[in-house]
């Protein structure tokens, strides 16, 4: 071919430029062209977890959640063996507004979900896996995956049966028949809804929440952004879960309504966390607090970054109570290739605790079917069952006079109604 002027050539090599990057923009596509697929995900107290295949090694389990910009590994080691290239160091700001993690940032990764690629992914390796997530959902998690997943393409989630659906993203144009809609606001890379919730000791609240499928919570409140959030009277202090940063204090209680244009979900277990340096930043996106994976798994959701919108209907758990624990028990993983559990915490004057059970105790066995027989979800669920419900724990206890030394525990208790 052959150019009048330089300037024709230029142009024409700007044009190719553009059109080449904008095939090869940052983000998650469809292998082949067509208009969906469906993988199954792990279901861990209702959070999603696809195994990933990060620059061609074995897959991994990642945590899909709406709730993070980023994406994010916690194994400095494992990133290394996979040979991930880092151009820079970064100071983070955990959770609890105080604990700083280092982190590098490695920018181009290619991550593969069998018929779904993700191409030129940055990623934040941090330096040591402060999360641990595995002790926590008894399950092996890896990193987190967030925003770049669903930015451009409509994601379905079916928590009834465990299944993603990815859409191309010229799919669902119309609303499906039986769903609502609702508009969603992406600040930061993250959605937020508007609600109505009803207190039980407060006026009644109209509540900008962050939709945050990464936390097991069902609602959460953060009372430093409105006076109005009010905490109920009958409430527990507890550990709210792990984050980055280590374990977010505060106290849970119940709201008597929380309204979603159409649907109404009563009696919702609320988390209300304390006050930390981080609340500045929650104050200033205008959220009050967030909504997770235990109310979510109540509908199934479409959700759509591309059209600003969340669809929905309810989901076969839509009329479950939901629960709480009625032991006093937070029960945490020793070891999941061995099944050992133990307890992280015992509350005051619950059920667990007036029979002897006492922090650190190691779980022998659960109504004497051995430790090594359960999972943690199920442990989880038993411990929240029904109210009378016998449980009988054989424990092992460090010796208090002989640190060499431990001793077996054997304690019968009724679980109670707590909250």
């Amino acid at each position: 071919m052959y150019f009048k002027t330089k300037w024709q050539f230029f142009l024409l090599a700007l044009i190719l430029l553009v059109f080449s990057v904008e095939g090869q923009v940052p983000g998650f596509y469809l292998k082949r062209d067509q208009k969906k697929v469906v993988l199954p995900f792990i279901d861990s107290n209702s959070l999603i977890l696809l195994p990933v295949s990060i620059n061609g090694g074995p897959p991994v389990n990642f945590l899909f959640d709406t709730g993070v910009k980023s994406n994010i590994f916690f194994s400095k080691s494992i990133a290394d063996e996979l040979e991930m290239v880092y151009t820079r160091k970064l100071n983070l700001v955990g959770a609890d507004g105080k604990t700083v993690l280092s982190a590098s940032v490695s920018p181009n990764n290619h991550f593969d979900l069998g018929p779904i690629e993700g191409i030129f992914q940055a990623i934040l390796v941090l330096d040591e896996d402060f999360l641990e997530l595995e002790k926590v959902i008894g399950v092996p998690v890896y990193g987190v995956i967030g925003h770049e997943f669903f930015k451009n393409n409509p994601i379905k989630v079916d928590y009834d049966n465990g299944l993603i659906t990815f859409y191309n993203r010229k799919s669902l144009k119309w609303k499906p028949f039986w769903f609502r809609e609702i508009p969603i606001e992406l600040q930061g890379n993250k959605p937020y809804i508007n609600t109505t919730i009803k207190q039980i000791d407060g006026p009644d609240l109209e509540a900008k929440l962050l939709i945050d499928t990464g936390a097991n919570h069902g609602l959460l409140l953060n009372q430093e952004t409105s006076d109005e959030i009010k905490l109920p009277e009958v409430n527990i202090e507890s550990s709210l879960g792990r984050s980055l940063g280590g374990d977010l204090e505060g106290h849970v209680a119940r709201v008597k309504k929380l309204s979603i244009e159409g649907l109404n979900f009563r009696n919702v277990i609320t988390s209300f966390p304390e006050k930390n340096e981080y609340s500045e930043v929650l104050i200033n996106t205008g959220r009050m607090g967030s909504l997770g994976s235990e109310l979510l798994n109540h509908m199934k959701l479409i959700i759509d970054y591309p059209r600003e919108r969340i669809l929905y209907k309810k989901g076969a758990k839509f009329k479950t109570p939901f629960k709480y624990d009625m032991s006093g028990l937070t029960v945490r993983v020793v070891s999941l290739e061995e099944k050992r559990y133990y307890v992280h915490q015992v509350r005051e004057d619950s059920p667990g605790f007036r029979h002897g059970v006492r922090s650190m105790d190691e779980i022998v066995s659960i109504n004497k079917i051995p430790a090594m027989f359960w999972e943690l979800s199920d442990i989880t669920e038993l411990l929240r069952s029904e109210v009378g419900k016998v449980i009988s724990l054989e424990l092992l206890r460090m010796d208090p006079e002989d640190k060499d030394k431990t001793n077996i525990h054997k304690v019968t208790f009724l679980l109670e109604k707590l909250l």
